[in-house]
């Protein structure tokens, strides 16, 4: 479904110290200097997927979505969208695709967004029948019944975010990119969104690229990732097999009848976290079923969980790992 072989986005950016000197000769000459937004990336992604696309701020992501989208064009490389070049901006290309991004709206600020639901009918030539049953189904899933009809501005950003998608998904998209969708959601609402996104790839087969912050967005959609940093790709793969590679060991957490001391604990594995009635400990994968065993033995356990490590740690030493390695390529030449 999707394509890319040795992608490159370069920018020229002017450059220029501060002070009315500097500006009035920036006048007559500019100094530039190349930002490498993306450098040289190639993946592929089969229909149906859902990939998480994840990178610090500034790694490329979105740049890479709107190249995909064709709202940029590539500086290199070869992009293909569903067999479409996405910087010709076909009209049947882009009846396939959509871009949503969680801090920019289509919604008429001062109009419902019924309206905006309409205008994206005419504008992508949905047929009135079909038009009809896919909003009837947003409404639903989405429990629009009381917001659709209510003025924008008036609508709170969750509510907003969520109309943001129906009206995204009116011409039902064959490929959905999703930049920060869930930005600025409260945690019930991000579920929200998470469930249906999940429901709607199900139920139409839509190809989905996300990217997020929010690690719960990743780990309850994307059983693949693709991870770059600095505009090169540096993983591409299971989310899964990220885990089990960067941080294999387990998380067991205790829930306690009563108080324990921390020299207990510290026999079992290495304390993470100790509260009067509850600790998680770490512990090799190879260890977990000692550890519990040991624990049930000799500590008031109440119920305990075992998970792998966090996201956001395992995301967080991806990327201390990726700056390492830039440093040492630099030392080394």
């Amino acid at each position: 479904m999707i394509s890319v072989r040795g992608m490159r986005k370069h920018y020229k950016v002017h450059k220029r110290p501060p002070g009315l000197k500097a500006a009035f000769r920036s006048l007559v000459r500019r100094e530039y200097t190349a930002v490498k937004a993306v450098d040289g990336i190639s993946f592929d992604i089969r229909p149906g997927e859902r990939v998480g696309f994840l990178g610090p701020n500034g790694a490329g992501k979105t740049t890479t979505l709107k190249v995909l989208s064709g709202l940029l064009h590539p500086s290199e490389g070869e992009v293909a969208v569903d067999g479409h070049t996405p910087r010709l901006r076909e009209a049947a290309f882009l009846k396939k695709i959509m871009l949503v991004m969680g801090q920019k709206q289509q919604l008429l600020w001062d109009l419902p967004p019924a309206e905006t639901f309409e205008l994206n009918r005419a504008i992508y030539d949905v047929p009135p029948a079909q038009f009809k049953q896919t909003l009837d189904e947003l409404v639903g899933l989405l429990e629009l019944e009381d917001l659709i009809h209510k003025p924008t501005r008036q609508l709170s950003l969750g509510e907003r975010m969520k109309c943001e998608l129906a009206a995204a998904l009116i011409h039902r998209p064959r490929v959905l990119f999703l930049d920060e969708p869930t930005i600025g959601l409260d945690v019930s609402m991000q579920a929200t969104m998470r469930a249906f996104i999940k429901s709607y790839n199900e139920r139409y087969g839509a190809t989905l690229i996300l990217t997020s912050h929010y690690m719960d967005d990743v780990a309850a959609l994307c059983p693949r990732v693709i991870v770059i940093d600095k505009g090169l790709l540096s993983y591409d793969g299971g989310l899964d097999a990220l885990v089990q590679r960067v941080r294999p060991e387990k998380r067991v957490t205790f829930r306690l009848e009563r108080p324990v001391e921390a020299s207990r604990l510290e026999v079992l594995g290495r304390v993470v976290s100790h509260e009067p009635m509850s600790a998680v400990l770490q512990v090799p994968p190879e260890a977990v079923s000692a550890t519990i065993s040991r624990a049930l033995a000799s500590l008031p356990v109440t119920d305990l969980t075992v998970e792998n490590a966090p996201l956001e740690e395992v995301m967080s030493e991806v990327f201390t790992e990726n700056k390492a390695r830039r440093a040492g390529d630099k030392v080394g030449t």
